[in-house]
């Protein structure tokens, strides 16, 4: 595939471990390091959605599938271990704004618990080389401002998912800066995508695939904010952004980056515009 061969094609050969990989961006991560010659294991749920990309892509015949709860310490770090990855993606979370406010603990229980879970494992496993943390941008406390957000911008959220997020962050700041110290062959990286769009995306309150599900069932659009803008990615765009601290392994022992660095997935001003009609998305309509 030619976009893996793109900005995946250091991976060739590595054994990397992704967390999440049969949601939305880690399925086509998945996909996309299959592709370009990395041995693969996934640990994550099993597929929320009946028509999940994961399953359409079939992923459970191509990787090395592992049904885990990253909230399970001791089945992730064995995962792990018995696995010896060189690249660590973490991209499992409790994703949905709505849902914490449902559920608010198990919101932090993943988001934070299991993403401590998950450094846990790294710092037990001595393969790991480099360790790509996905959060999200909603990590930055929102000052209503018209420009993106900065890596040096302040942490914090109103919801218990932004609040979730932020706290995962001042989390792996504090292993990255104290309990990684001893790891000198180790880098790590965070990376903070935005709004996502794309084939594949089937979650709930949801914008695009909202609009979808009400064309198939022949209803009416109903958009619960039609006047806010988006600065939406598509898919590739974030993935492409969570793969660079890593895209010049062979050429430096797959330690590319300084030993932390956090990385903004942001978007041109510009391209925010494109999207400030929402009853636009309809359109959408095909590329799924």
């Amino acid at each position: 595939m030619l976009v893996a061969n793109s900005f995946l094609s250091e991976f060739s050969g590595r054994r990397v471990m992704l967390t999440g990989h049969t949601g939305f961006k880690g399925s086509w991560l998945a996909y996309l390091l299959k592709e370009a010659g990395s041995e693969v294991l996934g640990y994550a749920l099993p597929p929320e959605y009946p028509e999940s990309h994961f399953e359409l892509l079939g992923l459970n015949r191509c990787i090395r599938h592992i049904e885990g709860d990253i909230r399970d310490a001791g089945k992730l770090a064995e995962t792990m271990r018995d696995f010896a990855p060189d690249v660590v993606f973490h991209l499992a979370a409790q994703a949905l704004v709505k849902r914490s406010y449902n559920d608010p603990k198990t919101t932090f229980d993943t988001n934070v618990g299991g993403s401590v879970n998950l450094l846990e494992a790294v710092r037990a496993c001595a393969s790991v080389r480099s360790l790509v943390f996905v959060t999200s941008d909603k990590c930055y406390e929102n000052v209503e401002w018209v420009w993106g957000y900065r890596e040096n911008d302040r942490l914090g959220g109103h919801d218990p998912y932004s609040a979730s997020k932020a706290a995962a962050e001042i989390v792996f700041s504090a292993y990255s800066r104290s309990l990684f110290s001893d790891r000198p062959a180790l880098g790590v990286a965070s990376a903070r995508a935005g709004n996502v769009i794309g084939g594949g995306d089937w979650a709930a309150d949801r914008i695009v695939p909202d609009c979808i599900r009400a064309l198939r069932n022949g209803q009416p659009i109903r958009l619960r904010n039609p006047a806010a803008t988006r600065p939406w990615q598509h898919v590739l765009e974030p993935l492409a952004g969570v793969s660079a601290p890593c895209d010049q392994a062979a050429k430096s022992s797959f330690v590319v980056f300084r030993r932390v660095e956090f990385w903004p997935l942001g978007f041109r001003r510009e391209d925010r515009e494109r999207c400030r009609r929402a009853d636009s998305c309809r359109f959408w309509f095909w590329l799924y």
